[in-house]
């Protein structure tokens, strides 16, 4: 739903270093994830309206392979997506799984940075719960906060390719948590037909406003837990290469030309 993007502690919150304070570590190890600025949640709220604006101008197909909409799924999952599509993670979720799966939440895995700080208070106005920590930065603590947030009923969200990349790549910390949930993991990736991309690492992609986008959830993808070596990396590229697959997709002619194939986002 998120470079490595994450959550709060679910039993006794972790005290947090003063505001500006770099993150620290206790002498038990613990890195205390970066506090919000004050004007860091003012641009959070920003942020927040801005997006909510846009996504109120566009005009999305949706592409269910999942079965999110029929409830087919088993329980929680794990949704995973490029870096570079976070623009839209929130009206993926907001505008469409939680319509169809009202009772389960969603925490994201977010790294434990400063950058981290605002995009963590960005998606608490969207009600989301943020696990702060990535590969390099409180990784077993946000696992375990992630397995916490699952067993609770929660899904979860991860960007593979993030905080730092490369690009399209996954990264193995996605199997880890889902053999150690067994939760399934479902790639979802998006095309808009009209865009910003942005000069970063990422080429991060934004939609232009009314623009036409088509959003698509793949197949799950399950990880065993008694999964080899060798079949963890051979999953590992099934689900790069499903995501890579409906990121270059092309949208469809049939949604260009015709309007009955178009919902308006609410």
């Amino acid at each position: 739903m998120f470079e490595e993007r994450g959550v709060m502690s679910v039993v006794t919150p972790e005290p947090t270093s003063p505001a500006g304070a770099p993150a620290k570590t206790r002498k038990s190890g613990v890195i205390v994830p970066h506090k919000p600025k004050w004007y860091q949640r003012l641009i959070a709220w920003l942020i927040f309206l801005i997006e909510r604006l846009v996504i109120s101008t566009l005009r999305v197909h949706w592409d269910d392979r999942a079965g999110v909409a029929g409830g087919t799924l088993p329980g929680p999952v794990i949704y995973c997506l490029w870096h570079n599509r976070l623009a839209l993670c929130m009206c993926v979720w907001r505008d469409y799984v939680r319509r169809h799966s009202p009772k389960n939440g969603l925490a994201a895995l977010i790294s434990a940075s400063k950058d981290g700080a605002l995009l963590a208070c960005t998606l608490e106005r969207f009600g989301v719960q943020p696990v702060r920590g990535s590969s390099s930065r409180r990784g077993p603590q946000a696992l375990l906060e992630l397995t916490s947030w699952l067993e609770r009923g929660y899904n979860l969200a991860i960007t593979p390719d993030g905080p730092r990349g490369p690009r399209y790549v996954v990264q193995p910390g996605v199997a880890a948590l889902s053999m150690v949930t067994g939760a399934p993991v479902i790639p979802v990736s998006y095309r808009a037909r009209r865009r910003f991309t942005l000069r970063s690492w990422d080429q991060f992609q934004i939609p232009v406003p009314f623009s036409l986008c088509e959003v698509v959830l793949g197949e799950p993808i399950y990880f065993p837990r008694t999964a080899s070596d060798a079949e963890r990396e051979s999953l590992l590229k099934q689900l790069e290469g499903a995501l890579r697959a409906i990121t270059r997709r092309r949208l469809k002619r049939s949604f260009l030309s015709c309007v009955s194939h178009v919902s308006w986002f609410q």
